[in-house]
């Protein structure tokens, strides 16, 4: 393994922290108290891409939900209630995830210069206080999760068996991108179990699909980090892949595509899904065409543009649901 600081001591990283996207001016933490920002930035809600993206499977399965087996009086419309539980829910467990994550990566991020700051390995947060505020976030989702039908708080539970050895998956396979994907996307599952009160097939294609997107979106996050991945012997698809990885990206986003529309089909979406779904389509073409790989600025702009894909799936999931197709035989 290469050496991961230097003869003095200091942090080193061939990223650096240009790469980074800290920003000790985000207004969360510009409007915090003091004593609080060390807990917001270990939460990182100061960098709420992950909060999407951990998100918008769980709203999209709530959408599929809703429209699945029925007309617009079966499917008055949508769970609005489900949608907010779920925003909570997100923002706690993803915040729960990155404690864990800084907790286990405490020595590793204190050997490099991108992450050398964050608040455990840079002494603002010590491991009891960091434990003590990951019961709090555990406990605040419980009591979420408790406002659920008994299957989605099974699942709900079960999903900590994923959460916690996420971090250790680098360690292991060169991919954890595939781990975070079963992670991220559990909210397919739950968002279906928790609009419907029963498992079926269009949460588990769902699921399928949100795991290959997270291979794609989470490939691109990697290499703006390859360089000191290698240097600190972390492993990645970014490293496993190398200069090839543009059309293992362009497969991902396909095989995503794919399970994303049967899923829709499965669910019985209206023609509006296919307008978003092709939409989404668009916007992975321009991410794979566009990206580019050694530059790390570039990387994060294209794995933050995934917001975007939430939000298009998403329009056209509520607007293909039948309740909607209601209006759309209005305006005709």
């Amino acid at each position: 393994m290469n050496q991961t600081s230097s003869s003095s001591g200091a942090p080193r990283g061939a990223s650096g922290a240009g790469a980074s996207d800290i920003r000790a001016d985000h207004w969360v933490l510009r409007l915090a108290p003091r004593q609080a920002r060390p807990y917001l930035r270990l939460a990182r809600l100061d960098r709420p891409i992950g909060t999407w993206l951990l998100l918008f499977p769980g709203w999209w399965a709530i959408g599929l939900g809703d429209a699945y087996g029925g007309d617009a009086a079966a499917n008055p419309g949508p769970s609005w209630w489900l949608y907010l539980y779920f925003g909570l829910g997100a923002v706690l467990m993803r915040a729960a995830g990155c404690t864990v994550n800084d907790i286990l990566d405490r020595d590793i991020d204190g050997k490099v210069a991108r992450t050398a700051t964050r608040p455990i390995p840079a002494g603002e947060v010590s491991l009891t206080q960091a434990g003590l505020f990951l019961l709090i976030l555990l406990l605040v989702s419980l009591a979420i999760l408790l406002q659920m039908n008994g299957l989605t708080i099974l699942l709900g539970c079960a999903s900590l068996l994923l959460v916690f050895p996420y971090p250790l998956m680098k360690r292991i396979t060169y991919w954890p991108q595939a781990w975070l994907g079963l992670t991220f996307n559990w909210g397919a599952l739950i968002g279906w179990t928790a609009a419907t009160g029963v498992f079926g097939w269009p949460p588990l294609l769902l699921y399928l699909g949100g795991i290959a997107w997270t291979l794609g979106y989470d490939t691109i996050y990697a290499h703006q980090d390859k360089e000191d991945d290698a240097l600190i012997g972390v492993k990645s698809l970014a490293l496993r892949l190398g200069a090839g990885s543009k059309p293992w990206l362009a497969g991902f986003f396909a095989v995503a595509l794919a399970f994303f529309g049967l899923a829709g089909w499965a669910a019985g979406m209206l023609w509006p899904f296919w307008i978003g779904l092709a939409a989404v389509a668009a916007q992975f073409a321009w991410q794979v065409i566009d990206v580019d790989l050694d530059h790390p600025a570039n990387c994060l702009t294209k794995f933050k543009s995934n917001r975007y894909v939430g939000w298009l799936l998403l329009a056209g999931i509520l607007a293909g649901s039948p309740w909607a197709g209601s209006l759309w035989a209005g305006l005709a």
